[in-house]
Formats: structure tokens, C-alpha cells, sequence
């Protein structure tokens, strides 16, 4: 009977460290380096945020900042690891292949930033509209790609240009709200425009658009390359159109 109460006592201080039951898996017998590593390969958001709510280990891995950077405009320390004041400077810091998580709740001045290197920029927030990137007048862009980039979960605002400019590279756009004016003087006022020329064979330049709003500008699309619309749909409000679809190479 005391045996069986020791094994008890044993295993549930265990499980309280991680997840219950769930500590005497293998996986938790790995050291960090090696379920950091595994932490890498998941999606950021939802697969890489859910495992952070496991325990208090998974969660200090699966936000360290080797898996991701952040941009959070209130930080106080400058000196916080992986924490940047601006998306500028999380860029610049950020190594090829590097994911950057923007802080929702607030906007973010974004103006003519070249992408030079594979990066993936996420919205923080639940929703694309919690996280909003604000292009100003007289900027040709908010962002500008020349290398193959994710941008995923973020409102994009321009009041005269392009929201997202891709010059080179593959580029996919999921679950973004991209506006720009209504009723634009510039013919570049386009929330989506590409320069990347589809006669250079082997670099497989393209854009792809997946669950995204796209309101205002000119045109939905602007291309000098040779691209087609797959899976369009167009939902026609009051004030404006909603589009639904697939940029690819051609």
C-alpha cells in the first residue's frame, strides 16, 4: 500500500513540470538543442504557438529566439534579445530564413522596405486586422520583395502606391487584408504590384494569394510578367470588391 502511494506522489510531481502524463513521453527525454530543432520545422502560426501553451519548457523553446524574431513597439529594454522597435530593424537583423512576429494591437509605419533575403513576417494578432502596416503618401511601397518571403496574417495599408511591390523571387501572400485608395490618381496605386519578368527561366519568380481582402486601387493586380488567376472569387459589397485567389507563374 506505502509502495503505492510513493509511485503516486513520484508521478505527479513528474507530470506537474510538463504537461501531465504527457512528460513521460519520449520526446521529453530530448535535450533543448534537439526539440529546438524539432520547433523549427513547425508552422509558426498555429503549430509552433499551440506548442507553447504545452508547459513552461515548450513554451520558453517554442519562443526562443532563435525560431523567431519579434517587433513590439512598447519595449522598453533595446537590449532584449530577439526584440526590434520596428520592422525595419528586424529585418536588417534578421538571418535568411528567419520568421518575424509583429505585435498586434498596434500600427506599424512601413515604407519602401526591401526584402533581400527568404524571410517570413507574421501578424501577431487572431485576426489580419489587429496587426496593420501603414505605408505613407509619397512611398512607392510598403514592402518591397526580392527574394522568395512569406507574409501571412496582416493588414496592409497604402495611401499612394503599392501595398506589396515583387520585383524577384516567390512571394505568397495568405490571410492578409491589403487596401489601398479607392479612388487613387496614381495608376500604380495597386495593392499588389510584380516587375518580376517570367521570360528568366529557372528562377521561378511568382505570387501567390490565398485567403486574402483585397480593397481599393487601380487594378487588384499589376504584372509586366506573365501571370494567370486561379480559384477567383469576387464579392461585390456596397463601397467596394473583395477578391479571393491564386497568383501563380505561368
Amino acid at each position: 500500500m506505502e509502495e503505492r502511494r510513493m509511485k503516486k506522489r513520484r508521478s505527479s510531481s513528474s507530470s506537474s513540470s510538463c504537461g501531465g502524463s504527457d512528460s513521460l513521453s519520449p520526446i521529453n527525454s530530448l535535450d533543448d538543442g534537439c526539440l529546438m530543432h524539432i520547433f523549427s520545422f513547425l508552422s509558426p502560426i498555429p503549430d509552433r504557438y499551440n506548442t507553447a501553451l504545452v508547459c513552461h519548457r515548450w513554451c520558453f523553446l517554442a519562443c526562443h529566439p532563435r525560431l523567431w524574431l519579434r517587433v513590439d513597439k512598447s519595449i522598453k529594454d533595446p537590449s532584449e534579445l530577439g526584440v526590434f522597435p520596428n520592422i525595419e530593424t528586424a529585418i536588417s537583423a534578421a538571418r535568411p530564413g528567419d520568421t518575424i512576429l509583429i505585435g498586434p494591437g498596434m500600427k506599424h509605419v512601413v515604407c519602401n522596405i526591401q526584402i533581400k533575403k527568404p524571410l517570413c513576417l507574421i501578424g501577431g494578432g487572431e485576426l489580419p486586422d489587429e496587426t496593420v502596416l501603414i505605408c505613407s503618401r509619397g512611398s512607392n511601397s510598403a514592402l518591397e520583395f526580392l527574394s522568395t518571403c512569406k507574409v501571412a496574417n496582416l493588414t496592409v495599408r497604402a495611401e499612394l502606391g503599392c501595398c506589396l511591390l515583387h520585383r524577384s523571387g516567390r512571394l505568397t501572400i495568405e490571410g492578409c487584408v491589403l487596401q489601398c485608395e479607392d479612388n487613387p490618381l496614381d495608376y500604380l496605386s495597386c495593392p499588389i504590384v510584380s516587375t518580376a519578368s517570367s521570360a528568366v527561366k529557372g528562377r521561378g519568380d511568382s505570387v501567390s494569394v490565398s485567403r486574402t481582402r483585397i480593397e481599393g486601387g487601380a487594378k487588384a493586380v499589376l504584372t509586366s510578367g506573365t501571370l494567370v488567376l486561379q480559384r477567383v472569387r469576387v464579392i461585390c459589397a456596397r463601397t467596394s470588391l473583395f477578391f479571393w485567389f491564386d497568383v501563380e507563374d505561368q
